[in-house]
């Protein structure tokens, strides 16, 4: 897709039959100017009518779907740009999402209904805000659309606050996200998870069923509660929290060959240490070489898993005398290093890898251990969005627009679209889970695979080929459309939508256009 306003004119103009079928009979392409469509986007930009329009939207759409309101889902992205930064303007250099932090940016704060991700509250702001202050304004407004209390907010570690969660458990809702490694340090972590096994706490492992068919355990863990207390507007609040201990397979699986690559490059830095090299500082004291090895073993993140030991050799050389030199005794050390895998020590320090730890305040009996993993780990859905709103087919990165209230407006507009994506197939998947069937013919070069998942861009995709024939004769118009397929007219039924959608685009008219 291309944002820029100045080309879509020019492409609404080739295609004014089919758009005025889908709004106005009257829409021209003056209609879709670039000035137009400017003030398109300023109308979007007001905060007040936007939040009135948001909010409102949310509560039609959830009661025309029948959608369940339970768990919230919040996250960040950035959008970068090739506009000038100004001062006090939206784009602003700062942490780069989209790995360009050479590129001014602004921040996108999406609240988003699972478990089909459609947008609730869209926040823009400016690209240099750090994320943990924006969770508590967008659960306010998701708060102010749902009018529902006991929701479950899921969220990243940034939502981690203790100031966010406090305010959470204060409005009668629930969290669920991962705490910081400042939160709980991986040495209290292994002294949790250590004293967790020496109670005999059994280990609930977490299951899910491949594409394959196959039931694998894909984490397990611990869990034991604590008692937080914090301040929230001069009031000390208490309540208990649960602390999930989780150990991801994969993540454990990642870590122990990053374990292997590291211990594998600090034997080679160490075989090295000692060897001479032009241009080499030559090591000659003891004393500099534990040094040395101290430093490798710490940049590698080694310490404990290898056994070194430095050997070293003096030899003594005796050097005659010469014109004004007096004899002498030349002294020269040569150190040998060797190292050696502790196998227990890699074992223990495996079994401490991957691990995380949750936090939540929603009791066992609503929202049980094995749930609590399985809503954080389906955080690809709110991540789908962004892939879809800044990627394909939405494309807001990198924006070609310089105004703020042009840029804010864009990303709104696009929010729209997403939730019609969103929408589409959440439809679909759902008259198709219903109906326990599936649908075939939506992948070029293998029409007989089916799925019980369509995306909408596949849904969209599939009408590529219905075509608008229009011929213009001295008293009247025809009009010849495409016949839809099976494929097509069954995806009609599934979106529910009449197939007079397009059989009234092809009716012959006494009048030109």
């Amino acid at each position: 897709a291309d944002h820029r306003m100045n080309r879509v004119q020019s492409w609404a103009e080739h295609r004014l039959e089919t758009l005025r079928g889908c709004s106005e009979a009257t829409l021209e392409g003056r209609d879709l100017s670039d000035d137009r469509l400017a003030d398109v986007l300023r109308d979007l930009s007001d905060d007040r009518r936007w939040q009135a329009f948001e909010q409102e939207l949310a509560g039609q759409l959830i009661r025309v779907y029948d959608l369940r309101a339970e768990c919230v889902r919040l996250d960040t992205t950035t959008a970068s740009s090739y506009a000038a930064v100004s001062e006090e303007g939206l784009l602003q250099l700062g942490h780069s999402k989209d790995h360009r932090p050479d590129l001014p940016q602004l921040k996108v704060m999406l609240a988003t209904l699972d478990p089909l991700g459609l947008p609730l509250a869209t926040e823009v702001l400016s690209g240099q805000r750090a994320d943990d202050p924006l969770y508590l304004p967008t659960i306010a407004r998701v708060r102010a659309c749902l009018k529902k209390p006991g929701l479950l907010y899921v969220g990243d570690c940034k939502m981690a606050a203790l100031d966010t969660r406090a305010s959470i458990q204060a409005h009668g809702d629930y969290y669920l996200c991962p705490l910081t490694a400042l939160q709980v340090p991986a040495e209290l972590v292994a002294q949790q998870v250590e004293a967790a096994r020496a109670s005999g706490q059994p280990l609930i492992d977490v299951e899910r069923t491949q594409t394959d068919g196959q039931t694998r355990c894909i984490a397990q863990g611990y869990e034991h509660s604590e008692t937080i207390t914090a301040q929230l507007d001069g009031v000390s609040s208490t309540w208990t929290e649960r602390r999930l201990l989780v150990q991801s397979l994969a993540a454990k699986q990642s870590a122990e060959q990053g374990l292997q690559t590291r211990l594998k490059h600090a034997q080679q830095a160490l075989s090295e240490l000692t060897v001479r090299r032009q241009g080499k500082a030559v090591l000659s004291a003891s004393a500099e070489v534990e040094q040395a090895v101290t430093a490798i073993l710490a940049h590698f993140h080694v310490e404990g898993l290898l056994l070194v030991t430095v050997t070293e050799q003096v030899q003594e050389q005796s050097v005659r005398a010469y014109r004004d030199r007096p004899a002498t005794t030349r002294i020269t050390r040569q150190f040998t290093i060797t190292c050696q895998v502790q196998p227990q020590a890699v074992r223990t320090a495996s079994e401490q890898l991957g691990w995380r730890v949750y936090a939540t305040n929603q009791a066992a009996e609503a929202l049980a251990f094995v749930e609590a993993v399985e809503a954080y780990r389906d955080e690809f859905l709110v991540e789908r969005n962004f892939g879809r709103l800044k990627g394909q087919p939405l494309s807001l990165s990198p924006m070609y627009v310089e105004r703020d209230d042009h840029a804010t407006g864009l990303v709104r507009l696009l929010s729209i679209a997403l939730r019609v994506l969103t929408l589409l197939e959440f439809v679909v998947r759902r008259h198709l889970t219903q109906q326990g069937a599936s649908l075939a013919g939506l992948y070029v070069g293998n029409p007989k695979r089916a799925t019980t998942q369509p995306t909408t861009e596949r849904l969209l995709e599939a009408f590529q080929e219905v075509f608008l024939t229009i011929v213009v004769e001295p008293h009247q118009t025809r009009r010849h459309l495409t016949a839809l397929s099976a494929l097509q007219q069954r995806v009609l039924v599934l979106l529910e939508f009449s197939p007079t959608i397009y059989s009234k685009l092809c009716e012959d008219s006494s009048e030109p256009p």
